[in-house]
């Protein structure tokens, strides 16, 4: 899994490559809560190229979900497939995790163009 991180206005975007599973190395949610030390509140996940995920990663982004939500922030999900997106219906996710087809459309919720 490979991260990339960029921000726009009040928002960081994840640029998630690769598996989302168990790593060797720092997880997703490690990442996330170095944000969230910055001071950061607003978070996208860009999964378009994430090609799989286990439940360690389904985990590790209901982690990173829990982290933001506790400290008044808002976690979104953009460009999931349509593999994850069942997922996430299975697990009851999709009720709470806002998922969006694209990152402008999740942006523009935060109020960012």
């Amino acid at each position: 899994m490979d991260i990339q991180t960029r921000e726009v206005g009040n928002v960081v975007i994840f640029d998630i490559d690769g598996e989302i599973t168990r790593p060797a190395e720092a997880t997703l949610h490690q990442f996330v809560k170095a944000e969230l030390e910055k001071g950061k509140r607003n978070v996208i996940l860009n999964l378009d190229r994430v090609g799989f995920i286990d439940s360690f990663g389904i985990g590790e982004i209901l982690a990173s979900y829990i982290s933001i939500h506790n400290l008044g922030g808002h976690l979104k999900l953009c460009r999931i497939s349509k593999k994850l997106y069942i997922v996430l219906q299975v697990t009851g996710l999709i009720k709470v995790l806002e998922v969006f087809e694209d990152c402008s459309a999740a942006l523009k919720t935060f109020g960012e163009p």
